[in-house]
């Protein structure tokens, strides 16, 4: 069998994998290079704490126990951290912790509460505000670094004979014998099915199939997609765990950096007008983390970046099939950094065995067919607590 994959991001690269290592022919196309799109802009915290949707849920915890297993396989420099990840409430927020804690333990899912000596053995090298009321700690929880990630991904794809081509895709002609997809430079690529992974451009490009792929396209200033993360060197900050304050997210990065996000900063972020590194958003990152930071300190260097969020239009994954008779199977999810490993593997079996995983039947494509697009509008929370 020969698949052709869109999108060299954490998505198509995981499916390109996977299908390689099934022994497909697999040539994975991508008009930039491997994880420089959605994939170079993303929190990448591996977690199931805030899918109150069963099924969504479900498919998240697979997620995470997937990367397990695809960590002790993968060549290449370590990517996967199972680091947990702590919340810190104040008194806005300790009752949305509270009812959270206690919603996950009764789905069995770890978490505790802990003590401010526990909180701070676990951060390493901050201190806890005054403010804060209540801590809280997700022991199966983590983070991934996504360049090293895709680089393994691709690199093991490599290895069961995948290729890599790097130009636009043009257009895609979904038919009966087959899939044919135009690339701009002039070429045309041919398979048996296509896996439609490009991310935010997915809508885009399964249009130009005649499929109909609802996500949510708009990049204005302060939309859903939009987003802002900065990249702190921060030499007092030895930060082990993913951290959820009222005000600021982070995560570890490489080559000593630490990932910032304040998602209520969010609505100001332009993609017209990037905020600067000596701008008023810029500012308030830093503040915000200097508040976290003990004394003596010092103001961090910060590099910022515009987030871009793949996000589907009811903000749950879509993988299948486009429709009964459609060689293109798309994989597109707000959650890709946690559920990559999992939709790879699955997606590449039922391409490759045509048989149906349970775990993928919520998430079909032809959940949309006949339902208004007004219906189908993604909540607000699930783009929040840093889930990009």
């Amino acid at each position: 069998m020969k698949v052709v994959v869109i999108g060299a991001g954490v998505l198509g690269s995981a499916a390109a994998r996977a299908l390689a290592v099934s022994g497909a022919d697999v040539l994975l196309v991508d008009q930039w290079g491997a994880g420089r799109g959605t994939t170079a802009t993303t929190f990448a915290w591996t977690n199931s704490s805030r899918k109150p949707d069963p099924d969504y849920h479900r498919l998240n915890l697979a997620g995470m126990d997937e990367h397990t297993r695809l960590a002790e396989q993968l060549p290449g420099a370590p990517y996967y951290f199972p680091s947990g990840a702590m919340q810190w409430a104040d008194s806005a927020t300790e009752q949305w912790l509270a009812d959270n804690v206690e919603r996950l333990r009764s789905l069995g899912y770890p978490a505790q509460w802990i003590t401010p000596a526990e909180a701070l053995r676990r951060a390493g090298g901050l201190r806890i505000p005054k403010t804060i009321t209540s801590l809280s700690h997700f022991p199966s929880e983590g983070y991934v670094l996504p360049e090293p990630f895709v680089t393994n991904l691709l690199a093991d794809a490599e290895q069961h004979g995948a290729r890599l081509v790097l130009d636009k895709v043009d257009g895609i002609d979904d038919r009966a014998d087959g899939v044919s997809v135009a690339l701009a430079g002039g070429g045309t690529l041919h398979g048996d099915r296509v896996v439609l992974a490009a991310g935010r451009w997915t809508e885009r490009l399964a249009a130009r199939a005649g499929l109909d792929i609802p996500m949510v396209t708009d990049t204005s200033r302060g939309a859903q997609t939009v987003g802002l993360l900065g990249y702190a060197r921060t030499p007092e900050l030895d930060l082990r765990c993913v951290l959820h304050t009222p005000d600021l997210n982070l995560r570890p990065a490489t080559d000593g950096r630490t990932v910032l996000q304040a998602l209520d900063l969010n609505a100001d972020v332009d993609p017209e007008d990037p905020p600067s590194a000596d701008g008023d958003l810029a500012h308030t990152l830093v503040r915000r983390l200097l508040d976290l930071l003990p004394e003596p300190r010092r103001a961090p260097t910060l590099d910022l970046r515009i987030a871009f969020r793949s996000l589907p239009a009811d903000g749950h994954s879509i993988v299948g099939y486009a429709s009964a008779q459609s060689r293109v199977y798309c994989l597109v999810s707000h959650s890709g950094i946690t559920l990559a490993p999992i939709l790879g593997r699955l997606a590449a079996s039922e391409i490759t065995t045509d048989q149906e995983q349970d775990l993928l039947r919520p998430f079909r494509p032809t959940r949309f067919t006949g339902v208004r697009r007004a219906d189908t509008e993604v909540d607000e929370r699930a783009t929040t607590l840093g889930e990009q």
